[in-house]
């Protein structure tokens, strides 16, 4: 189970840190991801994070803003958000995955229940 936390009403430029706690004993194996989801929208990737933290992958929307990483003893993995833009508004979910690389929805389970990130300009 994965629980997301963090999100919240910032304003264009502000920072935001979102949390996703797991409760397995399994979670260092997982490949781990954030998804996000606007009104009306498909659910589209975000950011990927490597069981190990070597490697990490963007959606072009978000590189060099956003920043995912790990804490593996801990269960948590987190998505800093700098420099947040009102088309970054969305539920922000994260998920897990054994297979890393991949973006395509069915490959992930499970997911968080989301969180709500709102940006107004």
């Amino acid at each position: 189970q994965l629980v997301e936390s963090g999100g919240g009403l910032v304003q264009a430029g502000d920072s935001l840190r979102l949390s996703c706690a797991a409760s397995r004993h399994t979670f260092s194996v997982y490949t781990m991801c954030w998804f996000r989801q606007a009104p009306g929208k498909e659910r589209e990737f975000v950011a990927g994070i490597s069981w190990n933290e070597a490697d990490t992958y963007y959606s072009d929307s978000v590189k060099g803003r956003f920043t995912i990483s790990r804490d593996n003893p801990n269960d948590s993995v987190y998505l800093q958000m700098n420099n947040l833009k009102p088309e970054d508004t969305a539920v922000y979910y994260c998920a897990a995955t054994l297979k890393y690389g991949t973006t395509f929805r069915g490959d992930f389970r499970p997911w968080g229940q989301g969180t709500q990130v709102t940006v107004s300009s």
